[in-house]
């Protein structure tokens, strides 16, 4: 029998998430009323906002008929992990569109970025009031341990997007680094759904030391990713070519340098904070 808890929609979470399901569909409504283009960026924020409105509605339905309850997964580690995907995806999303997609006279666009980010200030809100707090009993996913896995798995995406097979298909050294982001989103993904099902407990080994080891192949990897990539990438083309559009491929190849740079120094951050909670942090 199904119960409903209308607490669930009066508390703060469930008003700002009433909130993001309302600006992202609005968002997506006039970005889809202006027209599709041809580009992974534009597919990107619309899959962003789209997924992210509708997801957040089923978080808000399932809570609001205590359907939470049956579901055989970790429902907190859910709910936060999605909020803190949906705060850097909305992020990303009203940073990507308006750089590539809008004018100054481009009102619908221009309306569209502005709800994408008070979007993005209401899931950055939403982390801030459901993440686990110092002393805490909670999921992985809550701790800044699983946080910055989510971090991780999302910059790759960012990775995957700019992409062109036709730039990396010809250097086996761009191949290499194409294989590390693949394989480290992989094994980031493997251990937040993991976690979300409650899985962990088939780990052969201690999960905490397997993620320090995990962590400690990827930052060794990624660093010769930060190498690797730029030294093909831009080894023809130093500057930015004069007849280049708004789409050019020379910048999706710094977008993927700065982002390779960046999720190496959080997978350095997660490295030393698991090394910390390890080696140093003595059980009460």
């Amino acid at each position: 029998m199904v119960t409903l808890d209308t607490r669930t929609l009066t508390v703060p979470v469930g008003i700002v998430r009433m909130l993001e399901v309302v600006l992202t569909c609005i968002s997506f409504s006039l970005v889809a009323s202006v027209g599709h283009f041809g580009s992974s960026y534009w597919a990107w924020c619309m899959f962003t906002w789209v997924f992210c409105c509708f997801v957040t509605l089923l978080i808000l339905i399932m809570e609001f008929t205590t359907l939470n309850a049956r579901v055989p997964i970790s429902w907190d580690d859910f709910t936060t992990a999605f909020a803190m995907l949906s705060t850097l995806m909305v992020l990303a999303a009203s940073i990507i569109y308006p750089t590539f997609f809008t004018c100054v006279s481009c009102g619908k666009q221009i309306a569209a970025t502005v709800i994408s980010c008070l979007a993005f200030l209401l899931y950055a809100t939403e982390v801030g009031l459901i993440r686990a707090k110092p002393g805490e009993i909670s999921g992985f996913l809550s701790t800044v341990a699983g946080l910055l896995k989510v971090l991780e798995a999302f910059v790759a995406c960012i990775i995957f997007i700019s992409l062109d097979h036709g730039s990396y298909s010809r250097f086996p050294g761009l191949q290499w680094c194409v294989a590390v982001y693949s394989l480290c989103f992989i094994f980031a993904l493997i251990i937040i759904l993991f976690t979300i099902c409650r899985l962990l407990s088939l780990f052969p080994f201690p999960f905490d030391k397997v993620l320090t080891g995990y962590n400690v192949l990827a930052v060794l990897m990624y660093m010769t990713c930060v190498v690797i990539w730029p030294l093909y990438s831009f080894q023809n083309n130093h500057s930015r070519p004069s007849g280049c559009g708004r789409n050019c491929y020379w910048d999706n190849q710094v977008v993927v340098a700065f982002m390779t740079c960046f999720n190496l120094v959080v997978y350095i951050v997660d490295t030393v904070y698991s090394f910390r909670l390890v080696f140093f942090v003595t059980p009460a």
